[in-house]
């Protein structure tokens, strides 16, 4: 009989660090605050820029806050000092710190340093900056999971996330940052385009649900319809983006010369319709499946004891299947509505619109700043979309059952 044998330095290594995920955070974010770029100066808006080093660009109290925090949480990872909920709560605490510290010394170092260079001189985020702020976010998201803590705390900590990124971006203390000299130069345009995108994933999801749910419970009711059903919906799936938007010009663009009526409400080969169509059908195998699921999922023995009751089938449909379904059913919508946010960026190609409208255009222009001008805006609506979805599913559970 074998018997494993687990090198010393491992099993001492597991006995020390309690959270290996916060240490390999921690060890990223430390590794990349000393070897790659915090930030990158550059004499104008398209030349390549010179690397700023942390230690360069951030004071030294900034420095000393960063260490010190990254102490702390070096010690939350470790298995003995802390008790397990404590530990949680100086992660959460420690992470938002740093998160904050980050964010304030790229706006301080873009002010002191541009206020000596000339008008067009532009200082922008480096890699290092990047790392530093995911990990801080994935710090923070793994303590949440490891505490299993309520719907409540999450929505609070978000909260106060948020408004206190406001607050920095409210003061003007980004304002020197190339990415918002990008965003002043097209702010106008930048508040219809953002528009457009949000009526563009409303527009989709709205005849995704009303065609989705019903075909989800005719899935439910007639077994025989599941696979010819599901395989049509997956061919959907399998159509690259760019591919299906193509695929929609030439039909849509003759449907409207044929018939000047619908050309005149908007059926055309580029624009909205066409990106509103395919975005549909990416987003009805993820609404007809889950609704499958949350129906397929309702136990049995309740159905027959609301029809024992004297419950039509309607009327169990409604307040039975349905109520103990839609869990299941929103997390179908919260897939589908971070896709949707997501593919609507493709959808600028046609004509379309919305946020994707600055990626291509600073694509187009060598322009990074306007890219992530575009790419930036849209990560974050698709995180609130999905946090904000997360949080009805977990109040659609029952009262003993939401986490």
């Amino acid at each position: 009989m074998s018997v494993s044998h687990v090198p010393p330095s491992d099993a001492a290594s597991a006995r020390l660090v309690a959270n290996r995920v916060l240490a390999t955070l921690l060890g990223a974010g430390l590794l990349a605050a000393w070897l790659l770029p915090f930030a990158t100066m550059s004499p104008n808006r398209l030349a390549s820029g010179q690397t700023v080093g942390l230690s360069e660009a951030l004071s030294a109290w900034q420095v000393i806050a960063l260490l010190a925090l990254s102490a702390v949480l070096a010690v939350a990872a470790l298995r003995r000092p802390l008790p397990r909920e404590i530990a949680h709560g100086v992660v959460l605490l420690a992470s938002l710190g740093l998160l904050l510290i980050t964010l304030y010394s790229l706006g301080d170092y873009a002010q002191h340093t541009l206020a000596e260079k000339s008008p067009s001189a532009r200082v922008s985020q480096g890699s290092a900056f990047w790392v530093m702020v995911f990990c801080c976010a994935l710090a923070a998201i793994d303590a949440f999971q490891r505490a299993s803590s309520g719907w409540l705390l999450r929505l609070g900590y978000m909260l106060i996330v948020g408004g206190s990124v406001a607050m920095l971006f409210a003061s003007g203390h980004f304002d020197d940052l190339s990415i918002m000299r990008e965003y002043a130069n097209i702010r106008d345009n930048f508040g219809d385009q953002f528009i457009t995108h949000l009526v563009l994933v409303g527009s989709a999801l709205g005849p995704a649900l009303l065609i989705g749910v019903p075909l989800g419970l005719l899935a439910h009711r007639r077994a025989r319809l599941q696979g010819t059903l599901f395989s049509v919906l997956n061919f959907f799936q399998t159509i690259p983006s760019i591919a299906l938007f193509a695929l929609l010009v030439a039909p849509l663009s003759a449907l409207g010369n044929a018939f000047p009526l619908l050309g005149e409400w908007g059926i055309k080969g580029i624009g909205a319709a066409p990106a509103i169509i395919a975005l549909v059908m990416y987003a009805l195998l993820p609404v007809v499946r889950n609704t499958y699921a949350g129906l397929k999922g309702v136990p049995p023995a309740t159905v027959e004891a609301a029809r024992g009751m004297g419950m039509t089938a309607r009327q169990v449909l409604w307040r039975v299947e349905i109520p103990l379904a839609l869990p299941v059913m929103l997390s179908g919508l919260r897939i589908v509505t971070v896709q949707a946010i997501g593919l609507t960026v493709v959808a600028a190609l046609i004509g379309a619109g919305g946020l994707g409208a600055f990626i291509f255009q600073g694509l187009g222009q060598y322009a990074i700043d306007l890219v992530l001008l575009g790419a930036i805006p849209t990560i974050v609506l698709a995180v609130i979309a999905d946090f904000t979805l997360q949080m009805l599913v977990v109040l659609s559970k029952p009262a003993g059952t939401r986490r």
